[in-house]
């Protein structure tokens, strides 16, 4: 089962995505998404002018010798760009081998686990009245865990926070970065205050316990903004609310800072949404710092990375919390649901569902029920490309934005 040809296919349905197809000598086409927000034609080009000539002639079914190859081939290893450009290739082979052997992936992965991945869904408000809506919406659309996320008084715009209600299909319009219809779009300049922030989400979170009881699995995303002190004190003050994680409270680069947060607070801890592999986690796995790993399969080195990393995670006691926003394409998204229904040591999957154009390019096949969601019995990943829809989105350069203190200080966003 050779490798022919393999090819990518840039699209922009809403926001942009970045796909690998793969096609075998005797037909068989497999799919891998190498989507990286604001950076996508950087791994397009590290994948057409760097992976793809490598790949012709190569035996399809060696997709451990093939990720071998890639990573510690190149020497130059890690990095968004590299990890995301290999999570292509290996997603599409691993699609590739189970459509050849005429199953989904998960049972290739060792088969179910569950009847379904728990999804959590990203309810937003500017206010407190607004966030109560949006929790609502979400439970009416079958939700059984929902991120609560809300606008600080005297900010402008926030992150996380949806910047319209929902669609009839539980759509919501929320897209951080930045589009031009012309030539590329300076990053949106955003401003922040972590003391107002800090004062502020307590009582967002005493407000929604109070109107939705204690039994809702509630989650937050600091998205990296606090230092581990004030980290530690969001943690602590949230203890009373039962979060089912706070995540993102600190910058990821430092593993270290991640011990004074644990010393302080017994609210789980979720990280690694920016991270690319493995190797990212040791000091936060080994020493039982985190409760949930959050990177995706598009930017972990694929379902292989992405295996490794939640083996390694499993022997600690640690779970999966896979990231699964809009800038994760249907692609990648059906890749994690193989993994979630699969692997013992499964938490949660982030779900926001994709716009309607998205749904266009890429007919899925996977489904939400009842709070959960299933990858399929489709063979391979259950995701086909309709690249003749995908024409009728060409690129449009987007930035994500860019954060600053109230001093005007450049800030994380």
């Amino acid at each position: 089962m050779r490798i022919e040809h393999a090819e990518t296919v840039v699209t922009s349905p809403g926001r942009n995505f970045v796909t690998l197809r793969v096609t075998t000598e005797d037909g068989i086409t497999g799919l891998g998404d190498a989507t990286l927000n604001g950076r996508e034609l950087a791994v397009e080009a590290c994948l057409r002018e760097h992976v793809v000539p490598l790949l012709t002639g190569r035996d399809a079914a060696r997709i451990e010798d093939t990720w071998q190859y890639l990573y510690r081939g190149a020497y130059w290893r890690r990095g968004p760009v590299t990890m995301a450009a290999l999570a292509a290739v290996d997603t599409a082979l691993w699609d590739i081998k189970a459509k050849a052997a005429g199953m989904p992936l998960y049972q290739l992965l060792g088969g179910a686990s569950r009847r379904g991945a728990l999804a959590y869904g990203h309810a937003s408000g500017r206010d407190v009245p607004e966030l109560l809506d949006s929790v609502r919406a979400h439970l009416e659309q079958g939700y059984r865990a929902v991120r609560i996320q809300t606008g600080v008084p005297g900010l402008g715009t926030v992150y996380g926070v949806a910047s319209s209600a929902a669609d009839g299909e539980g759509r919501y319009d929320y897209e951080p970065a930045r589009r031009a219809a012309g030539g590329p779009a300076l990053p949106v300049e955003e401003t922040w205050d972590t003391r107002a922030y800090l004062r502020h989400v307590p009582r967002v979170f005493e407000a929604v316990r109070h109107e939705f009881g204690p039994e809702l699995p509630l989650l937050h995303d600091g998205h990296h903004r606090m230092t581990p002190i004030q980290a530690a004190r969001l943690g602590r003050d949230l203890e009373p609310y039962d979060l089912f994680w706070l995540e993102d409270a600190t910058p990821g680069e430092d593993q270290a800072a991640l011990r004074l947060i644990r010393q302080h607070t017994t609210t789980p801890l979720a990280i690694g949404e920016v991270f690319n592999s493995v190797h990212d986690y040791t000091t936060l796995l080994t020493e039982r710092l985190i409760d949930y790993v959050r990177s995706a399969v598009t930017h972990t080195g694929g379902v292989t990375g992405m295996r490794k990393l939640l083996d390694f995670a499993a022997v600690y006691g640690i779970k999966s919390g896979m990231h699964g926003p809009t800038d994760i394409s249907p692609v990648g998204m059906a890749a994690a649901l193989h993994l979630d229904l699969a692997v013992h040591n499964f938490g949660i999957q982030e779900y926001m569902r994709h716009s309607a154009d998205t749904l266009e390019v890429f007919r899925t096949s996977y489904r939400f029920e009842d709070g959960l969601l299933h990858p399929s019995d489709t063979p391979g990943l259950g995701v086909e490309l309709d690249t003749e829809a995908a024409r009728r989105f060409p690129y449009r350069p987007a930035y994500l934005p860019v954060n600053r203190l109230t001093d005007g200080t450049v800030h994380d966003w």
